[in-house]
């Protein structure tokens, strides 16, 4: 019933003031006193699922989108950081909401549709798994195609309501986020609550391997080697990938060109509700 409830709603444009977005592979944890951010998002999910952990009493909810590449460390990692916001809060329960997924032909989606559900099950706390909107249950056919009906969801910190979307802006650093993630990343923390600074990196990697061939490729062949369901994509796919790829080729040593100092590059939100980086003498 819940997950008919989620998919009959229209996906919400949420406007940049107030949100922090959450790329693949990364996380972010706040609570409802956080002065900057309000709202919690992510989107692009067809084969990944979209994981959304609150605690009841702390209000404290994490945010995180999952591929698939380390599924139970991935929840130890998220369950721990909401606990450390919750652990002084004697009432309240901890609540999962899976969203994402759909009945792809290598059956990716249900492989990590079981891998959550096993990994929030093997946890030693209570974990109340109140929205299941992934796979079979987040599908639609076209032409015996299939699509997933929910690409992206946020979840609002204050209200705890959880409602499909889309992001016009999925900044800072879209495209060195993605780059970590393409390199292999793991799954990575990238907002610090207690100073509401978003934090990216100091991330490093060396030269992709055949970055050129890939960016000679017409968008077909992108498509078809570089997605895990290459027939549900969304229509940027492709421009993503290849802003990604190019960024990758412009930057092969990161240590070098991009985070000399090893320091990473903090955001905070200004009075618009945007963020702007700090500079690193200040801090």
């Amino acid at each position: 019933e819940k997950a008919k409830l989620l998919r009959s709603q229209p996906a919400q444009i949420v406007e940049p003031k107030g949100l922090l977005y959450v790329q693949q592979r990364e996380f972010a944890v706040t609570t409802p006193k956080d002065g900057s951010v309000s709202i919690l998002g992510s989107d692009d999910a067809t084969t990944c699922h979209i994981v959304v952990l609150r605690h009841t009493g702390s209000g404290a909810t994490c945010l995180t989108h999952c591929d698939g590449s380390d599924t139970e460390a991935e929840v130890s990692l998220i369950m721990s950081s909401v606990k450390s916001f919750s652990s002084s809060t004697g009432c309240g329960r901890l609540e999962v909401h899976l969203v994402g997924g759909f009945n792809d032909d290598r059956q990716l989606s249900q492989k990590l549709t079981n891998q959550l559900l096993r990994a929030f099950d093997l946890q030693p706390e209570e974990v109340h798994l109140v929205t299941f909107c992934v796979t079979e249950l987040n599908d639609r056919e076209e032409q015996d195609i299939h699509f997933p009906i929910i690409y992206g969801i946020a979840v609002n910190v204050k209200t705890a309501e959880i409602f499909p979307a889309t992001f016009p802006e999925k900044g800072p650093d879209e495209d060195l986020r993605s780059a970590h993630v393409l390199t292999g990343a793991p799954l990575t923390n990238i907002y610090d609550a207690k100073t509401e600074q978003l934090q990216i990196g100091p991330y490093f990697w060396g030269p992709f391997p055949h970055v050129d061939f890939w960016l000679e490729q017409d968008d077909a062949q992108i498509l078809q080697n570089l997605s895990t369901s290459p027939l549900a994509e969304p229509p940027h796919f492709v421009s993503h990938i290849r802003s990604t790829l190019t960024f990758l080729k412009e930057h092969p040593f990161p240590s070098r060109s991009l985070f000399p100092d090893r320091k990473p590059r903090i955001y905070k939100k200004n009075e618009e509700g945007l963020w702007e980086q700090v500079c690193s003498d200040k801090i």
